[in-house]
């Protein structure tokens, strides 16, 4: 069972060291020559004469006075010339125990290695990182990680993580596990799924997890992804959506937010369609959808309760040909437009005029599932740390979903490691590796970490950097970050080469245009974004891609043989420079003295969005509550802008040198993202509450979309406030607050 306590480890010990035993006994001295002095006549003090022997007293008081200069004396010059203290951390236990035990026996400490007096340059940081992430390094870690099945709990998953332990703590990471005990959903392996078509008879292997169960009928009607203007089409065709039966192609969104579109229009059941894909989930939501909001772990008391993002009508997947079958029969008027697929032999109808039925048997199994993690500690802020996290899970082999990434969170972990150990690295934060499971149930172990440590892990974790997905070509790249982060993606993409030729990523994604070629918005199936929306952590994914998207990725043919056909058989070479990129990352979040977190991107995008709030109470004109309303947030969102200026103006009048005045900016800076969870709905019905890119009715996004008045009323209230309170929260001092709204 994990104790909370192991999350201590980041916390920096007050070290005992010589100079605060030197006042104490300093102290004590004082106390024990005064009370000498009084008991020496056996009574308190008073005016009478002094005894006869005076003389002699005074000799005595002036050799201790003589003394005890002496030892001041000398004190001093210990502790002006004593080595500094950020020579004597390590990341080492055996370090570790050295110096608490000499500084209790106040003999001196050994250490092993002694920080240089100079911290390294950050461009000799960033060729120690290259030096050691070769393409040689992956060819065999590559290897090792590469196996046959890896689902989530089952033994070659806990192996795996035995494994991860293990190399963590040949690395004196100080390894710890994270144990949950969750529910997955799984096909019946006596009554397999089934679709029922005219003669056809359909069963396929794939299913949806956290699908609903059960039979239902409905008219057949293809929807082309199932975007809200998709569905938008078939209702101007007068196709019927209430009780049919949705044949979807996959793509654009996820298979939740599918699933969850057709779902309102009142559709009985979904059927999607990718090319090869065969396995996915359906839940509209992260972690465990039966233990929403709160933690897995063997002691919770698990309530009644489901998430409400699990989906109401049974959905699966079929394969392309199953489509085929059901495409050529379905009737209905022709499709045009963004409707045609790549299928071939296929004349594209809308169907509505044939019925099908769906049978779904899946059923919930009970899994243990556990998390590992180890660390590299910081020598000035261990308390505040990045995180690399990777998923150690897949449906069958996941070479590029897990394998890559696992075998980057690996290398990276055994590259900082020596950078620390032989070549001098002092990084002021910690870096915490995570190697995740049930990862394909929707990032399951990596959320129910985030609820369970929830009060201390979003006020302390810098930002997330995730792994998964890293390698599905080259040619090409595309990430999905908190603006927080746009600025550091950015840096980094200048001083990365590129995986084809000798050009930088960033010339590569066409310079000046890099944000309108690389940036993407942030998914809810992306791994980062339970991290970002849930948590309030900056977070960032990205991935080296090919013109051609990779079919395989999450699928039972996502193998070493596929990836290197997309990479162009260059699979090891450009996980290594995959690697590089995420290293750099986060080397620079641990080294810089202020935090590389850009609170003035995060100016823009809110202006961004809060501007169409106040253009949409046009609609309520004469509604004077209404505009005023929408009056604040605008003043809310320019309190924003204060902030951050404040902010920027204060690094920039800052001596880098002062750790306590860096420290606070870092802490004011770190409250950013996090404040801009809105704190008035619930994690168990809205988790993702983000303001700008979480999902609900609170979101600035959907305000816009808001036509009750009263309803508007509430949202716009809310809203301002959830903003004001992040500028509130970005000044710091309480006495400092900007109060004009």
């Amino acid at each position: 069972m994990i104790k909370t306590e192991r999350y201590s480890r980041f916390t920096l010990q007050p070290a005992v060291d010589g100079e605060r035993h030197v006042e104490v006994r300093l102290s004590d001295d004082a106390t024990d020559d005064a009370t000498d002095a009084e008991g020496q006549d056996g009574g308190s003090p008073s005016f009478r004469p002094a005894p006869p022997h005076q003389p002699r007293r005074n000799i005595c008081y002036l050799v201790l006075g003589t003394l005890l200069i002496f030892v001041i004396g000398y004190l001093v010059g210990y502790i002006s010339h004593r080595k500094p203290r950020v020579e004597l951390v390590n990341c080492s236990k055996e370090l570790d125990t050295e110096t608490a035990t000499g500084a209790a026996t106040g003999t001196a400490t050994a250490v092993v290695k002694p920080a240089p007096a100079v911290q390294l340059a950050w461009k000799d940081i960033t060729n120690l990182l290259t030096q050691k992430l070769t393409s040689q390094a992956f060819d065999q870690t590559l290897r090792d990680f590469d196996l046959p099945k890896r689902s989530a709990g089952s033994e070659e998953d806990m192996k795996l993580a035995n494994l991860m332990f293990d190399e963590f703590k040949t690395l004196e990471m100080d390894p710890w596990t994270d144990i949950h005990y969750i529910q997955l959903q799984t096909p019946d392996s006596e009554r397999p799924n089934r679709i029922l078509f005219g003669s056809d008879d359909f069963k396929p292997t794939g299913y949806l997890a956290y699908s609903a169960t059960g039979e239902v009928q409905g008219k057949l009607v293809y929807g082309n992804y199932g975007r809200q203007e998709d569905l938008d089409v078939l209702q101007k065709n007068s196709i019927e959506l209430k009780g049919s039966v949705l044949l979807l192609r996959a793509g654009s969104i996820s298979f939740a937010e599918q699933v969850d579109n057709v779902a309102t229009k009142g559709a009985s059941a979904v059927l999607i369609y990718p090319d090869v894909k065969d396995y996915d989930y359906v839940h509209l939501g992260s972690g465990d959808p039966y233990t929403p909001g709160f933690p897995s772990f063997n002691h919770t008391q698990f309530p009644p309760t489901r998430s409400s993002g699990l989906p109401k009508i049974p959905a699966q997947t079929i394969t392309a040909k199953m489509a085929t079958a059901l495409l050529q029969k379905i009737g209905g008027p022709e499709a045009s437009g963004g409707f045609l697929g790549g299928l071939k032999s296929v004349t594209y109808r809308l169907g509505g005029s044939e019925n099908i039925t769906v049978e779904v048997n899946n059923v919930l199994v009970n899994r243990e599932i556990h998390n590992v993690f180890g660390v590299i500690k910081g020598f000035t802020d261990p308390d505040r740390y990045v995180v690399l996290g990777a998923q150690r899970d897949a449906w069958d082999r996941g070479y590029a979903k897990a394998a890559v990434g696992t075998s980057v969170l690996v290398q990276l972990a055994r590259a900082v490691h020596e950078m620390v150990e032989n070549d001098g690295f002092r990084p002021r934060r910690s870096l915490v590796f995570a190697s995740w499971s049930a990862g394909e149930y929707g990032s399951v172990g990596a959320t129910e970490w985030l609820e369970g440590y929830m009060s201390s892990i979003d006020k302390r974790v810098v930002t997330y950097i995730s792994l998964d997905g890293m390698v599905m070509g080259h040619g090409s790249f595309m990430a999905s970050a908190s603006p927080l982060l746009h600025r550091l993606l950015e840096r980094t993409m200048k001083a990365v080469k590129s995986p084809v030729g000798s050009d930088t990523i960033y010339n590569m994604m066409g310079k000046s245009n890099w944000e309108a070629n690389t940036l993407r918005p942030m998914s809810m199936d992306d791994p980062a974004y339970p991290f970002l929306a849930f948590s309030g952590i900056p977070s960032i994914s990205f991935h080296f891609i090919s013109p051609n998207t990779y079919a395989y990725y999450g699928t039972s043919l996502d193998n070493k043989d596929h990836l290197n056909y997309q990479t162009n058989h260059r699979t090891s070479e450009v996980t290594a420079v995959a690697a590089q990129f995420a290293g750099q990352m986060a080397l620079r979040l641990i080294h810089d003295h202020v935090l590389n977190l850009d609170v003035g991107r995060y100016t823009r995008e809110i202006s961004k969005a809060v501007v169409p709030v106040y253009k949409h109470q046009n609609m309520f004109v004469g509604r004077n509550v209404c505009i005023c309303l929408t009056f604040y947030i605008l003043q809310s969102g320019h309190s924003f802008q204060r902030a951050a200026s404040g902010i920027i103006r204060d690094i920039d009048n800052t001596d880098l040198n002062d750790k306590e005045a860096c420290r606070l900016l870092n802490d004011r800076i770190m409250t950013v993202e996090h404040s801009l969870l809105s704190p008035y709905v619930s994690p168990l019905e809205t988790p993702f509450r983000h303001l700008l890119l979480g999902r609900g009715s609170h979101t600035l996004a959907s305000i816009t979309k808001t036509t009750d008045m009263g309803q508007l009323h509430t949202q716009v209230a809310l809203a301002t406030w959830t903003l004001q309170g992040c500028a509130n929260a970005m000044v710091g001092n309480i006495w400092d607050i900007d109060d004009e709204i």
